[in-house]
This record gives C-alpha cells, sequence and structure tokens, in this order.
C-alpha cells in the first residue's frame, strides 16, 4: 500500500504514571492525542509484533511481568489481552521476526529469555530458555533472517552471539560466543540495517556508536569502527541510549541523554561507515525514540519532560526539524510506531 493509503499511530510508555499514550502521526507530522490506557505496573519496554496486531508492554514493578495488547487494526486503539510472569525485571522486549517468540533482557537480573507467543497474541507462562550472562544484559534482537539472536551485555563490554532455532525457541552459543566492544563501553541497544549486512550498537558510557560487519553465513559479526554522537563542547558523562535507521537505510540516529541531543549520521561508502550530520536538541533525557515505517518522522520522548516532539526527517540531508510537541505521561521512555490502513 502507498504512503498515501496509510496513517501512522504513535504508542508511548509513561512509567511513573502507569500508562500507554496512543496518538495519531499525521501526514504533516502533527501529533493528536486518541487515547490513555492504563497498566498496572512500572510500565516501560514495549514490542510490536511484525503483524500490528499486538503490542506487548513490560512491567518493571513486581510481580514483573509483559501486558499484551490487541491492537485494533483501524484506529490502532489497544485492548488489554492478558498479563504474563517474566523471568525478572526486563530492560527490553522485542519480538522474532515471526511473532512467534518475544525476547527479553534484564538489566538488573543479569539475563536474557525467550517466550513463546501463541496465535491469538498471548505470552507464555512458561519460557523457552532463560540464560544468565554477566552484568546488565541490556537488549536482545534477531538478524534479519531470524536464525541468530544477539544480546548486548554493558556491563560485560560485549556482545553474545547465538543460532536460534525458531521452532523451539532455544538458543545455542555461537562459535565465538560474545563479540567485545571496547573496555567501558557500555553496549547498549543493537539495530541491523535493512541491507541485512551490517549491525549498529549503541554504547552508554563512552557515548560512541560502533559498526559491525554481520556474515549471513557464519551468523557472527566483526568490528568495524566506533564513531562518537557526542556534542562539540560536551561535558560530562555520556549516557548514549536508543538508535534507530530509517527503513532505506540511508540515515541513523542516537539519543544522548545528558545533552539532550539527537545525533545524525548518513551510512555511507564503506559498509558499516558513518558520516555525521550534526546534532538536534530534544527533549530533556530522550530515552527512547522511534521512526515512522516510512522515514517521514522521527518522535522523541523526555523522561524529564513528560513531553514528545514529532520531527520532520529530510530525504535528502537526513536533517531533522521540529514539528510537533505535545504532552504526554510522566517518564516517557519508549516510543513505537505503526502504519495502519485508512479506512
Amino acid at each position: 500500500m502507498s504512503e498515501t493509503g496509510m496513517r501512522s499511530v504513535v504508542y508511548v510508555s509513561n512509567a511513573d504514571s502507569r500508562e500507554i499514550s496512543v496518538l495519531a502521526l499525521d501526514s504533516a507530522g502533527v501529533l493528536t492525542p486518541v487515547e490513555s490506557v492504563p497498566v498496572d505496573g512500572t510500565v516501560m519496554p514495549l514490542a510490536v509484533g511484525p503483524d500490528q496486531r499486538f503490542l506487548y508492554a513490560g512491567l518493571r514493578s513486581e510481580p514483573f511481568s509483559v501486558k499484551a495488547f490487541a491492537i485494533d487494526p483501524m484506529s490502532g486503539r489497544l485492548a488489554a489481552s492478558a498479563t504474563t510472569p517474566l523471568p525478572d525485571n526486563m530492560a527490553y522486549l522485542a519480538t522474532d521476526r515471526t511473532g512467534r517468540f518475544l525476547f527479553s533482557a534484564s538489566y538488573s537480573g543479569n539475563q536474557i529469555a525467550v517466550s513463546p507467543i501463541s496465535a491469538s497474541g498471548v505470552v507464555a507462562a512458561q519460557p523457552a530458555a532463560v540464560i544468565g550472562t554477566a552484568p546488565h544484559a541490556h537488549s536482545i534482537v534477531a538478524d534479519p533472517s531470524n536464525q541468530y539472536v544477539f544480546a548486548a551485555v554493558l556491563g560485560g563490554d560485549h556482545l553474545l552471539q547465538y543460532r536460534f532455532d525458531a521452532t523451539s525457541g532455544r538458543l545455542t552459543p555461537n562459535r565465538p560466543a560474545a563479540v567485545g566492544t571496547e573496555l567501558g563501553a557500555g553496549p547498549r541497544h543493537i539495530v541491523f540495517h535493512p541491507g541485512g549486512r551490517v549491525a549498529f550498537v549503541t554504547n552508554e558510557l563512552d557515548g560512541t556508536v560502533g559498526s559491525y560487519l554481520f556474515d549471513p553465513v557464519t551468523g557472527t559479526l566483526t568490528p568495524v569502527s566506533s564513531i562518537s554522537v557526542l556534542p562539540e563542547g560536551f561535558s560530562g558523562s555520556p549516557w548514549t541510549s536508543d538508535v534507530h535507521l530509517t527503513p532505506d537505510g540511508r540515515y541513523l540516529y542516537v539519543s544522548e541523554r545528558t545533552s539532550d541531543t539527537l545525533a545524525g549520521f548518513r551510512v555511507d561508502g564503506m559498509p558499516g561507515a558513518l558520516e555525521p550530520l550534526g546534532h538536534t536538541p530534544t527533549e530533556s533525557q530522550p530515552r527512547g525514540f522511534a521512526i515512522d515505517p516510512h522515514g517521514r518522522f522521527l518522535v522523541a520522548a523526555g523522561q524529564k519532560s513528560g513531553a514528545i516532539t514529532s520531527y520532520a526527517i529530510a530525504q535528502d540531508t537526513g536533517a531533522l526539524t521540529a514539528v510537533h510537541r505535545v504532552p504526554v505521561g510522566r517518564n516517557p521512555n519508549w516510543v513505537e510506531i505503526i502504519d495502519l490502513p485508512i479506512a
């Protein structure tokens, strides 16, 4: 379906007010509140299944769990489906490429998990796998082929590499089982380029983003380069957070919470090479952001500001221009954007 036959819906988790904000994002980048859905816990990580039928929300207050919501296919509104216990306090959620498994990573519990998802979108109470890690596992994702899984472990300064059985959910350590980062870098989030041959990793503690070549045959990553995401004149401790690519793979953006900025890069030249495009001031303490499925707009949330801002992405330069700002709940921290058909 063409862009003119789609409309976007934005989901924002608000940890302290325990709610998920649902907003419409129109073709001009204007945000319009649709509803606020209460959640019975400190809601943080969100994940949307690949068929956009279900939204999963991680609750980081006890009892640690994941709440599934059915997404109305016309309005994007949420209907609570089921709440399932998780093995620990999970800082990150993602589905595999089929939507049949939920991946989760626990920063405080030092573990990752894989949980089956039923055809009705319900997460199973019994995980298919729970694996201990070095301190502070921070994210877990599948590669585009869904044959391999990677977990960023901040305290271990490495990325764990697994072979993934998409039938059973089993994870088997690859060879090598991990690829290291710089000492003290603190790897946090991983994103794969749509071309499938490059991955990018934000390093929370040294304020960089690393580039890795991905071998689809062996399922392993090879470090290529690392580049700073910090603005000129930066002072203080780096606190890099989220990372996303435009759907066409031309531009990459990283949020940095100490400077309250979004760093932009052009993905160019040698595979994995990044050309800095500059920094855009954004919401206070931007923990999470997302890019709409057509790469037209970026929406960033500020944990301290209690608001989100939409930015138009210049298709020829990657520059960000603020379009619309709206308040949401308290401590907004995660953003997901989907496209729905226009009735």
